[in-house]
């Protein structure tokens, strides 16, 4: 299976992983530890538009 790497593509697989949670990653310490899902639906809409804004931005520098 091949993958897009158009901004919308990768836009929509980069809300799909942070909003489902258990991307692996570092602590400030250097301990290994995973995300946690998205549960409350304001934390959704306030991640969705931090998302947003970032692809926005970045359309805006290709452009």
């Amino acid at each position: 299976m091949t993958t897009s790497r158009d901004l919308w593509s990768v836009f929509n697989r980069t809300q799909e992983n942070l909003l489902r949670g258990g991307l692996p990653g570092r602590s400030a310490s250097g301990r290994r530890q995973r995300t946690r899902p998205v549960q409350g639906i304001d934390n959704d809409i306030c991640l969705n538009r931090a998302l947003w804004m970032l692809a926005d931005g970045l359309r805006q520098l290709k452009a």
